[in-house]
């Protein structure tokens, strides 16, 4: 563990300052898996969370890391018990999954893991997971799928925290969707949440006392506000800002609505409440000859190729950033808040 000193390091992803810890990978690992376990969850369990959280911070999703463990801690459904996950239903290409109100980190991903085994042996899987809450970063299952070779697609719809156009109170979820594609250099993933700001990142700047965007919340009564702890108590807006704002909230609409496809009503009849929902594709049953991979790559080839405005370096593709930024803290370490490794030693 390097404590920081207060002169960002020359030639980091991430500068060191007086109120952040840089961390090894495994570090970090041994932090947040004795934090989720103090926190009831088993071994096992905790392997499968911190996997994910320490995957979003080596991708630079900060506020999608170790300080979700703090939120994990602080929901009321963590005290409501837990059942194990469990198949309600079932065809050879479907599966509907009752996650037993365990995390989503763990529900969702046993989801993923079922679509995946479906895929493989049927060509095809659709599988929904329900009775659960938050699940992080969608494009974290969405490559476990596309690294088994298959198309994938993934949405997750939520409780109200994203208040509608022309409303005063929230009504949809951040309810992220993300598209996964395999190709010859790994997958290519696609992952967006519409709202204006993750829930995760309010949940982060209340905790840190820092203002948030101007536009992106509001509190109680509807009003703008860039204090996120009043924004906790009201929501945030769709993505597109004020001129295109009906894009984001017709897309998170969309989201909500597939919600009810993976069973997002069954744990407590709210049509408006957590649905996971994985679909997997092997592109060998739509296509001859199994060379989407190959296609996969020369399409991005021709996209990286294209004529470059002035000034600009290169054309990137969805998830390039993540996947070269991942690789670089794998060497350079993370560097997280100290107040939240503190917050998390003392669960």
């Amino acid at each position: 563990m390097n404590t920081a000193t207060s002169q960002p390091q020359s030639g980091l992803l991430d500068a060191d300052e007086p109120d952040t810890i840089r961390l090894t990978e495994s570090e970090a690992r041994a932090i947040g898996e004795a934090a989720v376990q103090r926190i009831g969850y088993t071994a096992e369990d905790a392997r499968i969370v911190v996997d994910q959280l320490i995957d979003n911070m080596l991708c630079g999703y900060k506020f999608a890391g170790l300080p979700r463990i703090l939120a994990m801690a602080s929901d009321k459904k963590l005290k409501l018990g837990r059942t194990p996950i469990t198949v309600v239903k079932e065809t050879p290409v479907s599966a509907l999954m009752d996650g037993g109100n365990n995390v989503g980190y763990v529900a969702a991903f046993r989801g993923a893991e079922k679509a995946v085994e479906k895929a493989k042996t049927h060509g095809i899987a659709c599988v929904g997971v329900y009775n659960s809450y938050y699940s992080g970063r969608n494009a974290y299952f969405v490559e476990h799928i596309v690294k088994q070779g298959f198309v994938a697609m993934h949405t997750a719809s939520a409780q109200p925290h994203v208040v509608p156009p022309g409303a005063t109170k929230p009504a949809l979820g951040t309810n992220p969707i993300c598209f996964g594609f395999p190709s010859e250099e790994g997958p290519i993933t696609f992952d967006i949440g519409t709202a204006s700001l993750m829930w995760g990142d309010i949940m982060l700047h209340a905790h840190l006392g820092e203002p948030l965007p101007d536009g992106v919340g509001v509190d109680e009564n509807g009003n703008p506000t860039r204090d996120a702890s009043a924004v906790l108590k009201g929501g945030v807006t769709p993505f597109g800002g004020k001129e295109h704002v009906h894009k984001g909230y017709g897309l998170s609409f969309a989201i909500q609505a597939l919600g009810l496809l993976a069973g997002s009503f069954l744990s407590k009849g709210m049509v408006r409440d957590y649905g996971f929902l994985f679909w997997a594709v092997n592109p060998e049953i739509m296509l001859p000859g199994n060379d989407f991979k190959a296609r996969m790559s020369e399409y991005v080839r021709e996209m990286k190729a294209l004529p470059k405005q002035a000034g600009v370096k290169e054309i990137r593709i969805p998830s390039e950033r993540a996947n070269k930024e991942r690789e670089r803290r794998r060497v350079e370490g993370i560097v997280v808040k100290r107040k939240v490794i503190d917050s998390l030693k003392a669960l």
